[in-house]
């Protein structure tokens, strides 16, 4: 009997660590790694960042989609932040979500 709940606890622990896994995977295979990390300021701001900046806003993770998806500027200093056409609207939620789980 230990061992089955050990096994489930197991197994349900692994699947709750998957959706994290799963959306920086999502991050790397948009290309965004190439310009933010998780904890650290490359080109653009790490996304722990942009998760305490953004944290207490209701409406982030819908803000950053947007972001994700068309770009911006001016919010994080001068380089913009170019439009990812690649990346489609649920793709965008899934990393905004991620991001602002961060922190």
């Amino acid at each position: 009997m230990k061992q089955v709940l050990l096994g489930a606890v197991l197994l349900a622990g692994g699947v709750l660590a998957l959706p994290s896994w799963a959306d920086e995977a999502l991050a790397k295979s948009k290309n965004c790694m190439a310009c933010h990390s998780v904890d650290k300021k490359l080109v653009g701001p790490a996304y722990k960042d942009i998760a305490a900046k953004y944290k207490g806003d209701g409406t982030a993770v819908d803000k950053l989609a947007v972001k994700i998806q068309k770009g911006g500027s001016g919010v994080w200093g001068p380089v913009p932040m170019p439009a990812n056409p690649q990346v489609n609207e649920a793709d965008a939620k899934k990393l905004a979500a991620w991001v602002m789980g961060l922190n």
